[in-house]
């Protein structure tokens, strides 16, 4: 069976747009595939963090991951730094990483720009992402576009790797998910709809209430027209509504269109925000099931224990290969 490999970061609340865009989709792939689920918690470090704050995003994350139908009977869950595998082999492939491809990787520039303290860590944490991949000798990795570079980077590591040192690593393929997957900001439609957006009206989070979310929907940017129609480039707000509203409920953009023409906005956006809650509502009570009960230890546990078996391998192959370590004597 092929292996699927995916992490996210801790960094806050869920938002629509990661669960219709990555977290439904992952819903569907552990029925066919090996799939691995990672907290990226090392990862969210590269930026300051409150540790109060990121212990409960840890938490949160991994309920939200369950109560979205994850399935631990058939997937792994786990938290990246409970697996000390993944810094290991981090370090190790940092040393066969070159300053220069690091420095060209966009999310670097982008987020070291105009600053004077940038942490090291934001500069190297691409090979720490290589490890997490290649410690499950991954085929396949689901990513949106912003983070391709860092995929193709994981890929050259892994070459390199193998024909400086020996044949470890799987090369992973990289997915794009499927069209409905990108959720634009309901504020700025030309944007990737973020749980960082500091308008907070832009992004509707998993754990919303239904007045809050009937609120952020009323308040969505759309246009003067007054049609319902799907048009990326000249209608981006009731694009991204009927993108939304379909993603929702499974039904098409076109039977949208046809249901909602001469009908204003105001009852489409309504409707839009009903069926985000209708979607929402069991994965929200099944969370606060979840948050603070001992099931979520003990999945979070297992999981650790279940992806150190692999990653281990995986490690000790690649410290054995680079010449790290003893080589111990079997005694006569």
């Amino acid at each position: 069976m092929e292996k699927i490999f995916s992490g996210i970061q801790p960094s806050g609340t869920l938002t629509l747009g990661n669960y219709l865009g990555a977290i439904k989709q992952f819903v569907e792939l552990q029925n066919d595939y090996e799939c691995y689920f990672c907290i990226v918690d090392e990862h969210a470090i590269t930026v300051p963090q409150d540790r109060l704050k990121l212990r409960n995003n840890i938490r949160s994350l991994a309920a939200l991951y369950l109560a979205s139908g994850i399935n631990p009977e058939k997937a792994t869950l786990f938290i990246q730094s409970e697996v000390p595998a993944h810094t290991q082999l981090g370090w190790m492939l940092q040393s066969i990483g070159y300053v220069g491809e690091l420095e060209r990787m966009t999310q670097y520039k982008d987020k070291s720009s105009g600053k004077e303290a940038v942490s090291s860590a934001l500069l190297t944490y691409p090979a720490l992402m290589a490890a997490d991949i290649l410690l499950y000798q991954s085929n396949i990795v689901p990513v949106g576009d912003d983070q391709k570079q860092h995929l193709e980077l994981t890929r050259d590591l892994a070459q390199r790797f193998n024909n400086r040192y020996n044949d470890i690593f799987t090369i992973p393929e990289i997915r794009i998910p499927k069209v409905g997957a990108r959720i634009m900001s309901l504020q700025d439609p030309t944007k990737k709809m973020s749980k960082s957006d500091e308008n907070e009206k832009g992004f509707i989070s998993m754990l919303d209430e239904p007045k809050r979310i009937e609120k952020k929907m009323k308040s969505a940017v759309t246009d003067s027209e007054g049609i319902v129609k799907y048009d990326k480039e000249n209608k981006p707000g009731i694009s991204n509504l009927l993108t939304i509203y379909s993603s929702c409920t499974g039904e098409s953009i076109t039977n949208l269109e046809a249901k909602y023409e001469g009908k204003g906005y105001g009852e489409f956006k309504q409707d839009v925000a009903n069926a985000v809650i209708a979607l929402l509502a069991p994965i929200q009570e099944k969370y606060q099931e979840l948050i603070e009960s001992d099931v979520l230890d003990d999945i979070l546990d297992q999981g650790a224990e279940k992806a150190s078996f692999p990653a281990n391998k995986t490690l000790n192959k690649a410290k054995k290969a680079m010449g790290l370590g003893r080589v111990k004597k079997k005694h006569k």
